[in-house]
């Protein structure tokens, strides 16, 4: 099966010029319900099987993804998403968990605080550990998610899959690479990396330790597939590479 690890839905787009596309100036569009097609037209044009769905950061949309992912269970799998800072933080972690989401996605950045605070990240890690999900983290060159924070937190919770997204792209994928060569429980995912970003991780790593994720609707299925075959041209790994590994990390069936 061919599972991707990131990508983005939302349903309420709000005054956001990131969110609506408008221009300065313009009015938003009406809203519209968002359409499931969408993406799965998408995933089919490029054969891919399952596709995790989670929030943009400008907007957390946990009960739109729920239910989105109880209508198409054989298609998509979710990721909530809290601000650790928030007063109901841990009781929707918990309340996501309970309603079937493989993980938690986390934005440091957008959300202002820095992911090596064991204050905001321990007791939402100790509920991920407890409820068998996965985290993720946006994680971008930026100094409030370097690598080396996230393996602070996660070095403590090695039960805990911890997926560095972007894998630090641009200037921190080493540094992204050694944290997930020394912490059996921390994957990178390859949206929004180079080429070059791949091999390196793959040569450095080996295919087990790193997911394929797209990052819908600011890329495409096939473009990351591409990439992937180019960076990756053993059989055998890339298939690991493209659902295996992360089947295996969030407890996904595969068919045999």
């Amino acid at each position: 099966m061919i599972i991707d690890a990131y990508n983005t839905a939302q349903n309420e787009r709000g005054r956001s010029d990131y969110l609506t596309g408008v221009r300065p100036g313009e009015d938003p569009p009406p809203h519209t319900p968002f359409d499931p097609r969408r993406i799965l037209d998408r995933m089919d044009a490029a054969g891919v099987d399952m596709a995790m769905v989670c929030s943009l950061a400008q907007r957390i949309e946990n009960d739109f993804l729920i239910d989105l992912v109880q209508r198409h269970p054989d298609r998509l799998f979710g990721f909530g998403q809290v601000m650790p800072q928030d007063d109901d933080a841990l009781a929707e972690v918990e309340r996501i968990a309970e309603a079937g989401m493989l993980g938690l996605k986390l934005h440091p950045t957008l959300h202002g605080y820095f992911f090596s605070d064991h204050g905001l990240l321990d007791p939402v890690y100790r509920i991920c550990r407890e409820a068998g999900i996965a985290v993720l983290v946006n994680a971008l060159d930026d100094p409030f998610c370097s690598p080396f924070m996230i393996e602070e937190i996660a070095k403590g919770f090695p039960e805990v899959p911890t997926i560095i997204a972007h894998m630090g792209a641009v200037w921190n994928v080493p540094d992204a690479i050694l944290v997930a060569e020394r912490n059996p429980n921390v994957y990178l995912e390859t949206s929004a990396t180079l080429l070059s970003d791949v091999r390196r991780a793959y040569a450095r790593l080996g295919p087990e330790k790193i997911v394929m994720g797209t990052e819908w609707p600011g890329h495409d299925f096939d473009l990351e597939r591409m990439k992937i075959g180019k960076a990756i041209t053993d059989d055998a790994d890339r298939a690991l590479v493209e659902g295996g590994n992360i089947a295996r990390i969030l407890g996904i069936s595969v068919p045999a």
